[in-house]
């Protein structure tokens, strides 16, 4: 049976991904696409993850065992970045963007996990709501599920040792977690398709205040984590 500060983890979970499902009800983010990369580059995105996703079932393995009690956490931080990354936000170059919801789950439970948790993530967006595509779901898994994830946990880390408050280290691991996802995701559009600082340009105009919202949001939900679920975090080392 779940104690009391569970529960209330939980319920405060199950409000801040029930608001934001109701922004992605019409949404349709932007992932790469079906037919957007060559059969070879798309083939060649999804082997380069498969260690990723393999070091990725074995942290789990590991976080759950070393912290049994933070399987709602983990469960947590997929749904967080299942809905951000389902978010749609208009660009005025005639693209969008949206949040990653990444960075938090590589902060409590490190990259590698998120590798996995990213890969379901997009499994199901691509199957179910249409948002980027099978075929490059090996090229999206490296962009948002381990390249910004790295990024994150590495950020978190180093500021951390450099003894920064929580709430700025976390900022600006979510942060940078969510631009580098989309510098990767440039290189791998503009090595095919003529050009990596065409993309760049397109997405940065929305993805920059956007990396900012989404640092601003994981400290809000940081926060509460740190206030219910510390015992958790303690035994994940994130204190």
């Amino acid at each position: 049976m779940m104690n009391q500060r569970n529960t209330r983890l939980l319920r405060t979970a199950a409000v801040l991904v029930g608001l934001l499902g109701v922004l992605t009800m019409s949404a349709s983010a932007m992932h790469i696409a079906e037919g957007y990369l060559p059969v070879g580059w798309a083939a060649g995105w999804g082997v380069v993850c498969v260690p990723f996703v393999v070091a990725g079932f074995l942290s789990i393995q590991k976080k759950i065992a070393q912290a049994p009690k933070a399987k709602i956490l983990l469960a947590m931080c997929g749904a967080f970045a299942f809905v951000l990354s389902a978010l749609k936000i208009p660009s005025i170059t005639g693209s969008c963007s949206h949040p990653t919801g990444v960075g938090l789950g590589a902060i409590l439970f490190g990259p590698m996990t998120m590798a996995v948790l990213g890969l379901i993530v997009l499994l199901f967006q691509a199957l179910l709501l249409a948002h980027g595509g099978l075929t490059t779901l090996g090229a999206n898994t490296f962009s948002m599920a381990i390249a910004g994830p790295i990024v994150s946990w590495a950020v978190y880390k180093l500021l951390r040792k450099a003894n920064a408050p929580a709430a700025v280290a976390v900022f600006a691991a979510a942060a940078l977690g969510d631009l580098f996802t989309y510098v990767v995701t440039s290189v791998q559009l503009g090595v095919v398709n003529g050009g990596i600082g065409k993309f760049l340009m397109v997405f940065a105009v929305t993805q920059i205040p956007l990396a900012i919202a989404e640092g601003l949001l994981t400290v809000v939900v940081f926060n509460v984590l740190e206030k219910y679920s510390r015992e958790e975090l303690h035994a994940l080392c994130v204190l």
